[in-house]
């Protein structure tokens, strides 16, 4: 079986490719499925259906995927059966694989039917498989991974922990890096998620700073693709599996247009970095 999580990867011609896929949102476990009371039509077949069809399709692309990174969200309630199911689909792809916290992994939601402002927000542990200030090394490549969410919140937070240890480890190695964590980093213009955002970003962004190896940012909890630039690092948001947020609005709302996606990265050896989002065909 393959061990879980990534640790060390090794390519045949030293370039990374990435597969990111963020916000699963799934809600109950695939043999729940089969229940005559689930509508196919229902966000939580939705989310199931997406999720495993992305796969699916990706790795069905002509590209060789190497590391698939999951960024957090991968439950819309927290119950080990639902994180087993996820696992068990990762695992039955042979590609080494590692997966983060969002808020809603580590925070159930009372009351999803009513308005935000008034809904019960209920702290949950972490499931034990989410990876924490995790490193994941290649030849040419070094991975960190974080955990952005706060328990109990929507919000997150890069502490001045993680920070630490973001500079421990560029301090130790000058090899290109990118950090990868649920919350994004960059305002991305829309008031109403911009509130939830990462908070300590600017303490981030100044010790981050004297690191001209960090190249690549990538976050989900926005349900939307943008790419942003700041101190010459490349700040990817990516499309969720599951259901897609408009970009651009202050007040909430859903992208009834946009289909769920997923994104590529490729990094190159000499520190180059390429990507792309794919959307879900059908």
């Amino acid at each position: 079986m393959l061990s879980y999580p990534a640790n060390n990867i090794s390519t045949p011609d030293q370039q990374l490719n990435v597969l990111q896929i963020t916000d699963l949102h799934l809600s109950t476990p695939t043999s729940a499925l089969a229940d005559d009371n689930i509508d196919n039509s229902s966000d939580i077949f939705v989310c199931q259906h997406s999720f495993e069809k992305i796969i699916e399709q990706a790795l069905n692309e002509d590209i060789r995927c190497d590391l698939i990174v999951v960024t957090g969200d991968l439950v819309n309630q927290v119950r080990p059966a639902i994180y087993d199911h996820i696992f068990e689909v990762l695992q039955a792809t042979n590609i080494p694989f590692a997966c983060i916290a969002g808020n809603h992994d580590v925070t159930d939601e009372i009351g999803s039917d009513l308005p935000f402002f008034q809904r019960e927000l209920v702290a949950q542990p972490t499931d034990a498989r989410l990876l924490s200030r995790h490193v994941i090394e290649t030849e040419h490549w070094q991975l960190l991974l974080l955990d952005s969410s706060i328990s109990g919140k929507v919000a997150g937070e890069v502490t001045a922990t993680d920070i630490d240890w973001l500079c421990r480890q560029l301090q130790g190695c000058n090899k290109p890096a990118l950090i990868a964590l649920h919350h994004h980093v960059i305002p991305v213009e829309s008031d109403w998620i911009d509130i939830h955002m990462a908070k300590n970003t600017e303490a981030f962004w100044q010790h981050m700073a004297p690191f001209d190896q960090l190249k690549v940012i990538i976050s989900g909890h926005t349900h939307q693709a943008q790419v942003r630039h700041r101190q010459g690092v490349s700040v990817y948001s990516t499309p969720s599996t599951c259901y897609q947020f408009k970009p651009y609005r202050d007040d909430f709302a859903y992208d009834e247009n946009a289909r769920p996606g997923y994104r590529w990265l490729q990094l190159a050896n000499n520190g180059e970095v390429a990507s792309w989002v794919k959307r879900l065909d059908t």
